[in-house]
């Protein structure tokens, strides 16, 4: 039997906790969160076991699943705490600045950086399913600094639960997620702020919201607690990534502007090969 420990009970750590809890029953799953509604959620919905403050010491890994801002911290006293056959990794989304930070701890062997492309616009424990992470894909940065066999225990727990493995380099994964990530969620919330400040004027503008805005503003539902540190934390990415946005919602406002609808044609049919790329199907 193996002992997990997950800080942060919220829609990842407790979606793996569920995950985990389907494909190895027998396993003893514990937790903590800093948020007591979170805590006390977790345990009538048999997300984990039962409650830890601090992981124990023979614990076989500790799944760090807070905001990008306490991850380094976290990391650090989670190491202190634990023995040295005890796997660590973080659940973050941007990994440059950890993995820098990490690079010279004493017991940076036994951390792994992962960051799983999995999630919804929900948050807290009632947002968790045990399904959220079967396909998907899990990013891995700096796998050859992790123990080997630390490392054979992680790659067991994420085939279990089917994720997809892919390996990148810190700085490259930050950059990327900047823009196929980060700055979706940026332009969600501008673009639900857009409209709410609108709906101050013409109170019935949501009575004619169909299914394409919903789905556009979708993630402005999705927790400002979570996402002002990967925005802060990933700043240089996201703000070249927005620069580069801003430059093309600019000229889509001048050819509106100036009424060249072919420029426009243009620049949608180029916009349309995203669906080759995502093998989007008609």
């Amino acid at each position: 039997m193996k002992k997990i420990h997950i800080i942060g009970l919220g829609l990842l750590g407790g979606s793996f906790a569920l995950a985990l809890k389907k494909v190895f029953p027998d396993w003893e799953i514990t937790g903590f969160d800093n948020d007591p509604e979170h805590m006390a959620m977790a345990l009538e919905m048999g997300l984990i076991s039962r409650k830890l403050e601090v992981p124990q010491e023979d614990t076989d890994a500790v799944i760090l699943a807070t905001p990008v801002d306490t991850l380094l911290g976290l990391l650090e006293k989670t190491l202190e705490q634990v023995g040295p056959n005890t796997l660590v990794m973080d659940f973050g989304s941007t990994k440059g600045q950890l993995c820098r930070q990490m690079a010279t701890h004493p017991k940076r062997n036994q951390y792994l950086a992962v960051h799983p492309i999995a999630g919804t616009e929900n948050s807290g424990p009632g947002a968790a399913a045990g399904n959220l992470f079967d396909g998907k894909v899990l990013i891995i940065c700096e796998m050859e600094k992790t123990d080997i066999h630390l490392k054979g225990l992680a790659y067991d727990i994420f085939e279990a639960v089917n994720m997809k493995l892919r390996f990148m380099d810190p700085g490259d994964h930050d950059l990327h997620l900047a823009f196929v990530s980060h700055l979706s969620h940026v332009s969600s919330f501008v673009l639900g702020k857009t409209v709410l400040d609108k709906t101050k004027d013409e109170k019935n503008i949501f009575d004619m919201a169909g299914s394409g805005f919903a789905s556009t503003v979708r993630l402005a539902k999705s927790s400002p607690a979570m996402w002002a540190p990967i925005f802060l934390e990933n700043k240089e990415n996201v703000l070249e990534a927005m620069d580069s946005y801003i430059e093309h919602l600019s000229q889509f406002r001048s050819m509106i502007a100036e009424g060249n609808v072919d420029g426009l044609n243009h620049e949608m049919l180029e916009a349309n090969k995203i669906r080759d790329i995502l093998d989007i199907k008609e």
